[in-house]
């Protein structure tokens, strides 16, 4: 090989070591840069953790409950929300006091106060509500009163108006809650009749404004209000309630049915026998007797199931079967009435169902014609068309045919349960009662929370002071016999709540407008720039 070839080997053997060192140099320099750069993105997080963990610390040890407030606020979420009793409610501040940060307990009179004020709070802004304001209906407030009345222990009768936007459906597609209604008016009084219910009526509705509808039951006595009312050209549509309608509907048609009784005595007789046996989880649901055709058809429905578990044919001796039917007594002999009644209730409560989740509309309406059609009995089912046709006319002059009108008032009638079972101890009192159904409605606020804080022992002493209190009376009497006569000698003092304005007149006139208007679209209703005080009466 001579000397220029090896030159040339020689060179080329170089360059090629030279291109691999610098390839590999490259490759170093960009794996260092990536190393760098995921060694200062790693040591950044680690510093951005570190400060997490400081501020959830110093969170940690910052308390929940700050301020007196705050302390309201959680003690209503847990009556209202959590629907725990007011002793239950201390315990559980005292359980966890050191985590939430209080430095003394609220005893069970404290929650109690707290409670009474928010009611009192909640009917001085009563008079602020306003539904949105209806095309069709512009003189109206845009809310639908919901009324009914309620016994308790003792003399008294409770009368409640709940308010619930005409436009619920609107925005919310699921029926009605407690958070979606307000209480605006509550009384107590020995009896209500229809004078005395349209009198309270017109004064709730000179603060308020006339309503867009009345929702009710079949109630004799708010009937003949809403007739006054009428007649004192302050009339508004009304709706009857779907769940008390259906009951009625299957009241007319099986109340005189030959072999009702023979039911419900068999039933009776099927419980008593399956009670304290092995088949005892196959007993009966407990259907009241007051108002029973709103629950009959779950002892229909329970029958019907139970009659199923028996095939044709013997059973073993001895066998689960053959004690279960010797404990049928003459159920069986009832399975023609079982069959009708369920034939009838089933289609009928579908619909219920819809019409309460969804309102009465053309779209509900279209759902529900199916299930009417399968309705066997032709009266039920002509009856309930005629009832569908009615309020979809409300919904109509309400400009609500397609957005839905509640035709429910399941809300009132739950409140008064909720009412009764909640804070009053073993005496359902009826003021007592009164007195917290509207902290019941609605959700709590912080700024509630602020505003029961605002309010004086003696405005709260107003309210409590001379009502009369059974509980009182129990204890007086129970420990000085003597003083028996003067149960007779006190007179019953009752429990108002409505809302009033110190800057109304005094004056109770009611300025009528005519409805005979052209334009359907008026003046919109707001809301007025300063909210009224509460009137609180003591009668």
């Amino acid at each position: 090989m001579s000397e220029l070839s090896r030159i040339r080997k020689g060179r080329n053997h170089w360059k090629e070591e030279a291109k691999q060192s610098k390839a590999e140099a490259r490759y170093l320099r960009r794996e260092l840069k990536r190393v760098k750069q995921e060694r200062d993105s790693a040591q950044q997080k680690v510093k951005e953790a570190e400060e997490q963990i400081r501020q959830r610390g110093a969170q940690a040890l910052q308390p929940v409950i700050q301020n007196k407030g705050d302390l309201v606020f959680w003690a209503n979420q847990l009556f209202l929300v959590a629907h725990i009793g007011f002793c239950a409610i201390s315990r559980v501040f005292e359980v966890f006091a050191e985590l939430l940060g209080i430095r003394k307990v609220p005893c069970p009179q404290t929650v109690i106060n707290w409670v009474t004020r928010l009611s009192l709070v909640r009917i001085q802004s009563a008079g602020m509500l306003r539904g949105l304001p209806l095309s069709m209906a512009p003189f109206c407030n845009g809310l639908i009163f919901l009324i009914d009345t309620s016994i308790a222990l003792g003399t008294g009768k409770i009368l409640v108006v709940l308010a619930l936007d005409a436009s619920h459906y609107q925005f919310v597609k699921a029926a009605p809650g407690f958070q979606d209604v307000r209480c605006i008016a509550v009384s107590v009084a020995s009896s209500w009749t229809g004078e005395t219910v349209a009198e309270f009526l017109k004064r709730l509705i000179s603060v308020m404004g006339r309503p867009a509808a009345y929702l009710k039951d079949g109630g004799s006595e708010l009937q003949k209000a809403i007739r006054l009312l009428a007649e004192q050209n302050l009339a508004s549509p009304v709706i009857d309630d779907i769940s008390h309608r259906v009951a009625n509907l299957l009241k007319q048609q099986y109340q005189k049915h030959p072999m009702l009784q023979d039911f419900l005595s068999a039933c009776g007789r099927v419980s008593s026998k399956l009670k304290q046996t092995i088949l005892a989880c196959l007993a009966p649901p407990k259907v009241q007797t007051k108002a029973r055709f709103m629950n009959l058809h779950r002892l229909v429905t329970w029958a019907d199931r139970l009659l199923k578990l028996s095939p044709v044919g013997g059973a073993k001796k001895g066998s689960v079967l053959s004690k279960l039917r010797a404990c049928f007594d003459l159920l069986p002999d009832c399975k023609r009435f079982i069959k009708s009644f369920r034939d009838d209730a089933v289609p009928l409560l579908a619909c219920q169902q819809i019409l309460k989740t969804q309102g009465l509309s053309l779209d509900t309406l279209a759902q529900c014609q199916p299930l009417i059609e399968s309705i066997p009995t032709a009266t039920v089912r002509n009856d309930f068309i005629a009832y569908l046709q009615h309020q979809l006319e409300t919904a109509t002059t309400l400009g609500l045919e397609k957005v839905g009108l509640p035709i429910c008032s399941d809300q009132i009638e739950s409140l008064f349960g909720l009412a009764k079972q909640l804070g009053v101890g073993e005496i359902k009192d009826a003021s007592r009662i009164a007195i917290r159904i509207p902290a019941l409605c609605g959700a709590p606020t912080r700024a509630e929370a602020e505003q029961v804080l605002e309010i004086s022992v003696a405005e709260q002493q107003e309210l409590t002071s001379r009502v009369t209190s059974l509980i009182k009376q129990r204890r007086e009497v129970l420990q000085n016999p003597g003083r028996l006569e003067n149960l007779g000698k006190q007179s019953p003092t009752n429990v108002e709540l409505i809302p009033g304005s110190k800057n109304r007149s005094k004056c109770q006139d009611i300025v009528y407008l005519s409805d005979s208007y052209k334009n359907r679209y008026g003046p919109t209703n707001e809301p007025p720039e300063r909210p009224p005080c509460s009137e609180v009466l003591v009668l």
